[in-house]
This record gives C-alpha cells, structure tokens and sequence, in this order.
C-alpha cells in the first residue's frame, strides 16, 4: 500500500512506496540452492551476498513520488532525483515476479531491481507517466 510522507518540508501529495524483501529473499534462497549443486561455495556466495545487499537496500531506500519527480531517499536523505519531464519511456519487466523497472530519461537510461510494492509502484507510474509506458507487444520501440 501506499503511505504518505510525514517529512515536515515534504508535500503531503508525495507517496512513499513501502519495501518490498519478496525479490531479495528469492536471490538469497536461489544462492542457498546453488550450494548443494556446485563444486565451490564461490557461487553460492556471491548470489548469497547480492540478495543479502537488495535486502538491505529494501529497508534503507525508498522511491518517492511527487506530483513532478521520482525521488530516491536512502536513510531519509535524497539520493537522487528523476524528473519526470525529461522521462522517454519506462516498463516494468517481469511483472507477474518481483521484477525489474526500466526507464529511460534524455540522458541515460536506468534498470532497478523492484524492491518495493510493485502494484503502488505501477499504479503511481501509470499516474505520473502513464502515457510513456512500453507496453510488451510494442518493446522494439
């Protein structure tokens, strides 16, 4: 679900998507499985190591809407800002998963692990910049 900000300095039009673990968890397991099937731990490790870093970037980070960005916030402070005018396209792949969200701005384009609610975050998408969705039939684009 969707939460408002309670930053004092923040809009309350601003959503804040809560963290999501389900594709971290699923990494972490899928490195625990390698375990058994490979001849070094190596493998396990690394996957291991990567989940566990989703994980706690889903508790650190957080995706904030506002009625003119999408802001990353890590411990409450900005990270980054994407300001949706210079926004070209954007499609979450994977969608029936926990899956990932690519976007494209002017300047470069961006592919992020979801590691938050999917459905606010397609909702709010659709919301702010619905009409630049990829749709899956039309990916040549």
């Amino acid at each position: 679900m969707e939460s408002k900000s309670s930053n004092s300095n923040e809009s309350k039009d601003n959503i804040v998507l809560k963290p999501n673990p389900q594709l971290p968890l699923i990494i972490i397991i899928l490195g625990i499985i390698l375990e058994p099937l490979s001849s070094s731990l190596w493998p396990t490790v690394i996957v291991g190591s990567f989940g566990l870093f989703l994980l706690i970037q889903s508790f650190t980070l957080r995706l904030v809407f506002t009625p003119k960005d999408l802001i990353v916030n890590q411990l409450g402070k900005e990270l980054r800002r994407f300001p949706f005018e210079n926004w070209i396209s954007w499609r979450i792949f994977l969608p029936k998963l926990p899956g990932l969200l690519y976007f494209r701005e002017k300047a470069s384009p961006h592919l992020l692990p979801i590691i938050f609610d999917r459905i606010n975050l397609e909702k709010q998408l659709k919301e702010k910049v619905g009409n630049l969705e990829i749709s899956p039939d039309n990916s040549q684009n």
